[in-house]
């Protein structure tokens, strides 16, 4: 009888240290995830994400987690932490591809004091807003929260349990990841871009052709007009894009998307 008790409370050690120790992989990575780690969400609130989350990870990385208790020290505690915010991070960037492209399309249309702050704590002109809500409202819809799990379980057979990950694997992670960030960010912007190249050499030779005409009256006005159309015929695409290209780094945040 008392062996089997001692048995029952080694198990449930067990299962409560490497509980704790996945909650600070899901913790660190819940700080800064699109949509769950926004700053206008509660800090109350994604604590109780954090720890549904990890219920919900635990099962799913049993396989990689091991079945022994492992050696507890500070170290493992640290590197399970490293590894999530490393993750969070990643998957951050895509937000900050939208932010990015709302920019250079507000630079580019002459838009950058429209829509710009309020719908979210984070200062962005013009596009930004529209496109960072419609994004993380297409990545909510499409189940992102399943999508955030299933990554964060298979990071284990990757990263396992107190595997600390090397300095120049994560430079060269981040490296990729913010290189793809600009060209993402430069890929969604460019209907915006040759817009504002297409503008700006008509506006050029009706200059040249016509000295005493003030073209900026009559140019801002049709840029301005022809921005807001460009983002309502361009949104939907853009934002299939950037789900496109969210998917495929949440299928393999390791390589596969980067």
């Amino acid at each position: 009888m008392s062996s089997a008790i001692l048995g029952f409370l080694t198990e449930a050690q067990t299962s409560m240290i490497l509980a704790f120790a996945v909650f600070l992989r899901v913790g660190a990575a819940m700080a800064v995830l699109p949509g769950f780690g926004e700053r206008a969400i509660p800090l109350r609130v994604r604590l109780m994400v954090s720890i549904a989350f990890t219920l919900i990870v635990w099962p799913l990385a049993s396989d990689y987690l091991p079945s022994q208790l492992p050696e507890i020290n500070p170290i493992m505690f640290i590197t399970e932490a490293v590894v999530g915010l490393a993750m969070g991070i990643i998957f951050r960037l895509f937000i900050m591809a939208l932010q990015l492209a709302g920019m250079m399309a507000a630079q580019a249309t002459s838009l950058s004091q429209i829509f710009g702050g309020g719908a979210t704590p984070d200062p962005m002109p013009a596009f930004g807003n529209i496109l960072v809500v419609g994004g993380l409202a297409l990545a909510m819809m499409s189940g992102l929260h399943v999508k955030l799990a299933l990554a964060l379980a298979q990071s284990y057979s990757v990263m396992p349990l107190g595997s600390f990950p090397t300095p120049s694997d994560l430079t060269s992670w981040g490296v990729d990841g913010i290189s793809a960030t600009f060209e993402l960010a430069f890929t969604l912007a460019a209907p915006f871009i040759v817009a504002s190249v297409i503008y700006n050499v008509a506006i050029g030779a009706i200059n040249r052709a016509m000295p005493q005409l003030q073209v900026a009256f009559v140019g801002a006005p049709a840029i301005t007009f022809s921005g807001l159309l460009l983002l309502a015929i361009t949104a939907p695409m853009i934002l299939r894009i950037w789900l496109s290209e969210f998917d495929k780094v949440l299928s393999n945040p390791f390589g596969g998307g980067f």
